[in-house]
């Protein structure tokens, strides 16, 4: 049997992963978020089972993202 790829558009997207278009565009350029797929010059699209995959990791790790904040630099005299 063949297995089917299944593409989602971002509206789907944003329905399954409850993060901000930015965020997931930001995790994304930093390779931790699966890639979209340009279909047309308007038109991207995510792999379902990349992202259901990336969800599944995400349980397993068990690690909580760190937040930023502010960390002052202190410059020796």
């Amino acid at each position: 049997m063949m297995a089917t790829n299944k593409l989602i558009n971002r509206k789907r997207l944003l329905e399954i992963i409850p993060l901000s278009e930015r965020t997931i565009f930001n995790m994304e350029q930093r390779g931790e978020f699966p890639r979209r797929i340009v279909l047309t010059s308007r038109n991207v699209a995510w792999d379902l089972a990349e992202i259901e995959g990336w969800i599944a990791e995400r349980k397993l790790s068990g690690a909580h993202p760190l937040r930023p904040c502010f960390v002052p630099i202190v410059v020796a005299a």
